[in-house]
């Protein structure tokens, strides 16, 4: 099983708007190197839900529910998306603050490729965010 981060501007696609539709086509991504990353994800594995430029914050936990098919909002080129499901809201988001300013944190796809909007996550590195959304301090 694999971990992932799926990035996304909250005014275009929310965690809400993922709750509200029950399970989401994860469309739009116009970058090989994402595009690859879909390509590999599996119906289970564990996906971070990442709100970029408004909060930069870890939110939500999904899961993958349809492998990589076509885009059908692609008018040229070999692109794909994944379907999603949310799975739960964290109790607290996860900042980016909190994550560079965590030493286990430092090498994360998510600070050191911070273009990308889908990266993959280490096991261990996902373990820690889930804590830390979890935790009551």
């Amino acid at each position: 099983m694999n971990h992932w981060l799926l990035k996304t501007e909250p005014s275009s696609y929310s965690w809400d708007s993922l709750v509200k539709e029950k399970e989401g086509m994860w469309d739009g991504v116009r970058s090989y190197a994402a595009r690859n990353n879909l390509m590999a994800m599996k119906v289970g594995d564990p996906v971070l839900f990442y709100h970029s430029n408004e909060g930069k914050e870890v939110v939500g936990l999904a899961k993958v529910a349809k492998e990589h098919y076509p885009d059908p909002t692609a008018k040229d080129g070999d692109w794909v998306v994944v379907n999603v499901v949310p799975v739960e809201l964290f109790p607290k988001t996860v900042t980016l603050a909190q994550i560079k300013a965590d030493k286990r944190l430092s090498d994360m796809a998510l600070v050191k490729l911070s273009r990308l909007s889908v990266v993959p996550v280490k096991p261990e590195e996902f373990d820690i965010i889930v804590a830390l959304a979890h935790d009551s301090e």
